[in-house]
């Protein structure tokens, strides 16, 4: 329903849940077969957290996660990848895992490209600017959510942690007013240069309740979509389903091709038997033929 609202179009894309086709999980599998250990433990996520937790208590999951986002990707070929900043060392894992396969065995798959924002690539707590804005936060005063009512909205900016000085500069000494204004170009398309140049000699309340107001414009109009697709469970069932058989179509056929490439058996051009009897009279037959050899 959040994607319905911010504007894809299941006519033209294809929304589906990854559980529910295969191939994602099985070619995780087969990616993980080829891919070292110590380049998984090197992956941010897990080193951070396996630092904070010890490793014997984070799950093999969090290890292997990013080889399952690898999969995503690689099982449709998918040449260029939006994302975001904090994901740059997934996708590289994804291009290296690929290039792999394809070295190892055959060149099946197209090596992705990144797609990043100019600004926004990644954005930064509101209330601890050093690190980035996340659905998990404590604080949820940093968080600003697309489910936020516009008083939630304007309350979390104005209450935005800047920096000392006056001056509404994105530099590295003012993380706090670079973070604002790299959010406020995402929201309103106007570059930071021309943001800096129409607040000068502004003050931060001035700034910030502009802010506020810009998020209010482009969140508030998405919030009620999806309140209201949220409502018609049906429909977004049925996109799900139409999602679900194309995706799978399509997975069905990568899969295949590595399936050859590393010499398992695939599932292409199963026999169709009328009933578990006649399956059984088929096997049978087949040891037969094989014993008389």
């Amino acid at each position: 329903a959040m994607y319905l609202a911010c504007g894809i179009d299941p006519e033209k894309s294809m929304v589906f849940l990854q559980s529910q086709v295969d191939g994602h999980a099985e070619l995780a599998w087969i990616l993980a077969c080829e891919t070292p250990l110590g380049q998984l433990e090197r992956m941010t996520q897990f080193k951070d957290k396996s630092a904070r937790q010890g490793t014997e208590f984070v799950g093999a999951g969090l290890l292997y996660y990013p080889l399952l986002m690898a999969a995503d990707i690689l099982l449709y070929n998918a040449d260029l990848v939006p994302v975001g900043e904090d994901q740059r060392q997934h996708l590289e894992l994804a291009r290296d895992a690929a290039e792999r396969f394809n070295h190892r065995h055959e060149k099946i798959f197209t090596i992705p490209q990144g797609i990043y924002l100019e600004n926004c690539a990644r954005v930064m707590s509101l209330q601890s600017p050093m690190i980035k804005m996340s659905k998990s936060d404590p604080n949820p005063s940093g968080v600003v959510f697309l489910t936020d009512s516009d008083v939630k909205i304007r309350k979390k900016f104005r209450s935005a942690i800047t920096d000392s000085g006056k001056e509404i500069r994105a530099t590295s000494e003012k993380p706090g007013i670079r973070n604002l204004l790299e959010i406020f170009s995402g929201l309103t398309g106007a570059t930071i240069v021309e943001l800096e140049k129409r607040y000068e000699g502004a003050t931060y309340a001035q700034f910030k309740g502009d802010l506020a107001e810009a998020a209010v414009a482009v969140i508030g109009p998405i919030r009620e979509k999806f309140f209201t697709m949220r409502e018609q469970r049906n429909i977004l069932l049925d996109i799900l389903e139409f999602g679900r058989r194309e995706a799978q179509l399509r997975a069905d056929r990568m899969r295949e091709k590595v399936y050859e490439c590393v010499g398992f058996l695939g599932r292409r051009g199963e026999k169709k038997f009328d009933s578990l009897r006649t399956f059984h009279e088929n096997a049978r037959a087949v040891r037969r033929r094989h014993c008389e050899r």
